[in-house]
């Protein structure tokens, strides 16, 4: 049986829809006898921009009624620990999801730029199309900054982009946020 490796870069844990969407758009190739097989790229969540991001907000608007908080009060490492641990559970989630479509899926947590890792994973398994699943981030997309972009601007297999929690025909339509078809 012919195996058919799909790349599946995802910004957070796939919904049961979302991986039931996926697994629908190989059910062609499973038809022919194809074994496609799946591999989750989920980049950790960035310790050191939560706490940027956290601090940010507490001095935003209490800048002037409180002590600012400074970074050697803030436990970086027990913070990452809690990414990385968030991150494992968001990934065995999605593989849960898609194993529980009929999917054949591993994955692994990422610490590298998305994109990067992407191109390494396609490359080391001789990925035959990538899928990217993200929330809408227009402003990034409008700029070509979004790793959709970026990633058919560097890979030379096909390269799909689907945003998470709505259906292939929501973006189609236009009603959505959705696919625009450029």
């Amino acid at each position: 049986m012919e195996t058919y490796p799909v790349v599946l870069l995802v910004e957070q844990a796939l919904s049961a829809a979302d991986a039931a969407q996926v697994r629908s758009l190989h059910e062609e190739l499973v038809e022919e006898g194809q074994q496609v097989s799946y591999h989750v790229l989920l980049p950790i969540h960035d310790a050191a921009a939560r706490i940027e991001a956290a601090m940010g907000s507490l001095a935003g608007g209490e800048l002037l009624t409180s002590p600012a908080v400074t970074m050697s009060e803030v436990d970086l490492d027990s913070v990452r620990e809690e990414c990385r641990h968030a991150s494992e559970e968001e990934l065995q989630r999605t593989l849960s999801h898609l194993a529980e479509v009929g999917a054949v899926a591993t994955g692994k947590v990422v610490t590298e730029p998305p994109i990067d890792a992407l191109i390494a994973e396609v490359a080391a398994i001789d990925g035959r199309e990538a899928i990217i699943l993200t929330r809408p981030h227009v402003v990034a997309e409008f700029f070509h900054l979004d790793w959709t972009s970026q990633a058919r601007r560097k890979l030379g297999v096909p390269v799909l982009h689907l945003l998470e929690h709505e259906s292939i025909e929501e973006q189609s339509a236009g009603g959505g946020e959705g696919a625009t078809g450029l």
